[in-house]
């Protein structure tokens, strides 16, 4: 069921297919160029104020592919914190629950990789970090006003047992 505060264009059969693309088109953009084009967030609220991104490249549940979304991000000290917005659709995003499945995964920051493992915010740290993340990009407000969900905060944490660029 659509949320009645949810742009009805958002729910257009095409939207996913164009979002798709658009992605696959700014994580080419983002790799070729080591994040100084498709690096920063510059729609919405974050025109005057930017809203870093990061590619997080995460295994496929039941495909076991490997699979690249750029997202928008907040640091808390030496973690990255992201949301599972999707824009405010009603179901969580399919990279959410890839890595509710795998939780390994590697995030590309500029030139730098990473490897990280996921895990969704606890409920008493879950209000700070979605503040954090609104206060970067007040779009996400919109979004949460848009779904019945509660939208899943993400905290991806430096995995130190293995070499970030395998």
């Amino acid at each position: 069921m659509v949320h009645p505060k949810r742009p009805r264009y958002l729910d257009s059969p095409f939207t996913p297919r164009i979002v798709k693309f658009a992605s696959k088109a700014q994580a080419f953009v983002y790799r070729t160029t080591g994040g100084r084009v498709g690096g920063q967030w510059r729609l919405k609220s974050a025109f005057r104020k930017p809203v870093p991104i990061l590619l997080l490249e995460h295994t496929g549940r039941k495909s076991g592919r490997k699979f690249t979304t750029p997202l928008a991000y907040v640091r808390q000290a030496e973690d990255i914190v992201v949301a599972a917005s999707q824009g405010g659709a009603a179901e969580n995003p399919q990279w959410y629950r890839n890595l509710r499945a795998h939780p390994e995964a590697r995030v590309q920051i500029g030139t730098e990789y990473v490897a990280v493992v996921a895990r969704v915010a606890e409920a008493s740290e879950r209000t700070d970090l979605w503040s954090m993340l609104v206060t970067a990009y007040s779009g996400f407000a919109d979004y949460q006003s848009w779904t019945d969900r509660e939208i899943p905060v993400v905290v991806l944490e430096q995995d130190r047992r293995s070499d970030p660029k395998s």
